[in-house]
């Protein structure tokens, strides 16, 4: 089998080839074989870049906060007022929560990744600093937004807008808001998850 694509790296490969199974079938589907067999090498050939299947995983997902933090970005870019901007975020991470279900899981399950930096061939930043700068950028708007103690909101927050997330995708909230015909009721959510964090807007 070849290993070298043109334009390419083996390791670039590896990750795509993850990237597209866990689109395709979520989490549970990403076993090294089936990675190694996707790109079109042999099984054995993930080890040579990724020495343990965590510092594989690990990979997929940092693509996958590379892609939120650019979503982020641009969400924040139209929005002139801190609060505003809050909301834009959360905005941004319910709908990528709902369009990339299996990778929006895969960020998340830190006890099947490795956050530390510990795999000597990883390339770019260790996972913690990928995700990390998502974290500080909510708790500096919340600040901004007159929160006493920014950290601990935004932290209750995120876990608010991650419930809706979840919940949404699930099915439970369209369920139970009796929601049967697309996203109608999700920024209604976000806007209520700020409410209740940051207090009601001001008129």
């Amino acid at each position: 089998m070849g290993e070298e694509g043109p334009g390419t790296t083996l390791r670039e490969r590896l990750v795509d080839a993850g990237v597209e199974l866990l689109a395709a079938e979520g989490p549970g589907a990403l076993g090294l074989r089936e990675i190694a067999r996707r790109a079109g090498v042999s099984h054995g050939a993930p080890r040579r870049y990724f020495p343990t299947h965590r510092s594989l995983l690990s990979a997929i997902a940092r693509r996958g906060f590379e892609d939120l933090s650019a979503r982020f970005a641009v969400a924040v870019a139209g929005e002139p007022q801190p609060r505003e901007q809050v909301r834009a975020l959360g905005r941004a991470y319910v709908g990528y929560a709902l369009e990339r279900r299996g990778m929006f899981e895969l960020m998340f399950r830190h006890d099947l990744l490795d956050g530390t930096g510990q795999d000597p061939a990883a390339a770019g930043p260790r996972l913690r600093e990928s995700t990390r700068p998502l974290f500080e950028l909510l708790t500096a708007l919340v600040g901004r937004c007159g929160a006493a103690a920014p950290g601990v909101t935004a932290a209750a927050l995120w876990a608010n807008l991650h419930g809706v997330a979840q919940l949404w995708a699930w099915g439970s909230l369209p369920l139970a808001l009796g929601e049967d015909d697309g996203r109608g009721d999700v920024d209604r959510l976000v806007a209520a998850a700020l409410d209740a964090h940051l207090g009601p807007e001001p008129a």
